[in-house]
């Protein structure tokens, strides 16, 4: 079918199937849009938790900033970020107390990609840790509690399918 010959038609149409027509594509749309948007994980909050003895200046996951840490001590939340993907790469900036800058301890820059943990669309926080020896784990949870909360070290990342199937 023409263009031309689709516009006759709608022409030909009376009012009221033009507006329950037109109202039919306007509901398509929306409820388009509302299938779309609830298919989607929604944003989440980054929240770090450093268990390290140096602060954390600044770090990121996936290039979303998630603030600073004290050292062994929780920080705060940035909101909201969209965090997808199998694997999450972190950045992180490892900053000095007064007493490492006389030391002579350096701000070091590191970075590392580890695996996306399971997540439910309930969760609305992924929380960061840095532990001793630069390590970091990560943490989905539907509120500010996290399972690696009382842990002086870090625990083993879990491997994903493919680093199991390389392993094998």
């Amino acid at each position: 079918m023409s263009l031309p010959s689709l516009a006759k038609r709608w022409k030909r149409l009376p009012g009221r199937q033009k507006t329950l027509i037109q109202w039919l594509v306007l509901g398509a749309l929306v409820a388009g849009y509302f299938i779309w948007q609830y298919s989607r994980m929604p944003g989440a909050m980054l929240y770090v938790h450093n268990q390290t003895d140096r602060p954390i200046f600044s770090y990121f996951v996936n290039d979303n900033w998630g603030g600073n840490a004290t050292a062994n001590a929780g920080g705060g939340a940035t909101c909201c970020w969209r965090i997808e993907g199998k694997t999450l790469k972190v950045d992180w900036i490892k900053g000095r107390t007064g007493e490492q800058v006389r030391q002579g301890v350096k701000k070091e820059t590191l970075s590392i990609e580890i695996p996306n943990p399971p997540r439910q669309r309930s969760d609305r926080y992924l929380h960061v840790h840095f532990f001793p020896g630069d390590q970091v784990r990560l943490a989905w949870s539907a509120n500010l509690d996290t399972p690696y909360e009382n842990l002086k070290e870090a625990p083993p990342v879990p491997a994903t399918k493919d680093q199991a199937a390389k392993a094998q």
